[in-house]
């Protein structure tokens, strides 16, 4: 109960240091004003102790104790209950456009590379409640996969379904862009952003990057751009297998930076390299703190007098005190 209570005027307090002062007071003045009288033989005399004599002094106990209750009550206890309420003040519109071509399957990020961009990806969108976020993916074509919206349940399920094959393959980093900036275009958020993310070189599609870029500044939207893949040779596909399935091979990495750089620096993005599962975590690490949603926090705070009761007691102390004064201490006064 006590560690609820707060004081609004606590400097009171000060006041205590008046109380043993002020009983030191008293035992001196009491000795002072009790009368002593010299005999030489107290024989004949039938001495006893009287019990109120000795109770006298809880009289001044009592108004000592009623000062310090008023002193309390002057620091005014209180209990306090705050809630809080808070409103997004900067809405963020979200669109992560990403390389499904067949190199995406490569092996240099564990245990490939859409693979672990699908698990960084999905911690991004958790971290981003206040955000609408939608999907576009590309490698010969580019669709929206899902369109900006802010139930994170579907965005979430949408990137768990990505794969590769399920367009033609290719890279068409352009196309994706350019998906991308119609997917934004016509939002109305304060602030409208893409992570475009590709391992290679544009080599499809009807719409060149460059062109792409420029669409995104028109319309006042920031490119972030993300080349995946370590510095070298990866673990490739390089062919099918009779099965169907792919014969890996080692084939050096080529990623256009110089094109990713451009399209970063002429929408007011950044661009990053992840050559490995730890460094891709710390790019979208980085984004999510650059991209930071402004949430306006409203508190309101109701308090409860508590100074009344002890307000009471002190009166109440003091009544005591004057009700044995006047009656059993009466005949010691």
């Amino acid at each position: 109960m006590l560690e609820n209570i707060e004081f609004a005027n606590p400097q009171f307090f000060w006041l205590l240091l008046l109380l043993p002062l002020a009983l030191v007071w008293y035992v001196i003045k009491y000795h002072k004003d009790t009368p002593s009288v010299k005999m030489s033989s107290l024989k004949g005399f039938k001495i006893t102790a009287s019990f109120l004599t000795k109770l006298k002094p809880l009289l001044y106990i009592l108004r000592l104790l009623a000062l310090a209750a008023l002193i309390t009550a002057l620091a005014r206890p209180q209990t306090k209950d705050v809630s809080t309420k808070t409103k997004t003040t900067k809405g963020i519109d979200i669109v992560m456009a990403i390389d499904v071509s067949s190199s995406m399957l490569a092996k240099d990020l564990q245990p490939s590379r859409l693979s672990a961009l699908k698990k960084v990806a999905a911690e991004f969108i958790a971290d981003r409640p206040n955000d609408r976020i939608g999907l576009v993916v590309y490698a010969g074509e580019s669709f929206t996969k899902t369109p900006i919206t802010s139930d994170k349940s579907i965005v979430l399920n949408a990137l768990s379904e990505i794969k590769n094959g399920i367009i033609e393959d290719g890279t068409a980093i352009g196309m994706g862009l350019a998906t991308a900036v119609n997917r934004l275009k016509d939002s109305k958020a304060k602030s409208k952003v893409i992570i475009l993310l590709t391992d290679g070189v544009n080599t499809a599609g009807a719409i060149e990057p460059q062109t792409a870029a420029g669409l995104a500044v028109e319309f006042g939207i920031k490119t972030y751009t993300i080349g995946i893949g370590t510095n070298g040779n990866a673990l490739t596909p390089i062919a099918y297998n009779f099965d169907g399935s792919f014969r890996y091979g080692y084939r050096k990495v080529e990623i256009d930076e110089n094109l990713l750089k451009s399209i970063a620096k002429e929408t007011g993005g950044k661009y990053f390299r992840a050559t490995n599962n730890k460094k891709l975590e710390q790019i979208y690490d980085e984004i999510n703190k650059l991209e930071k949603t402004e949430i306006e926090e409203f508190k309101y705070t109701r308090y409860e007098e508590k100074f009344r009761p002890v307000a009471l007691l002190a009166f109440g102390l003091i009544l005591l005190e004057l009700l044995l004064k006047y009656t059993v201490f009466r005949s010691f006064i």
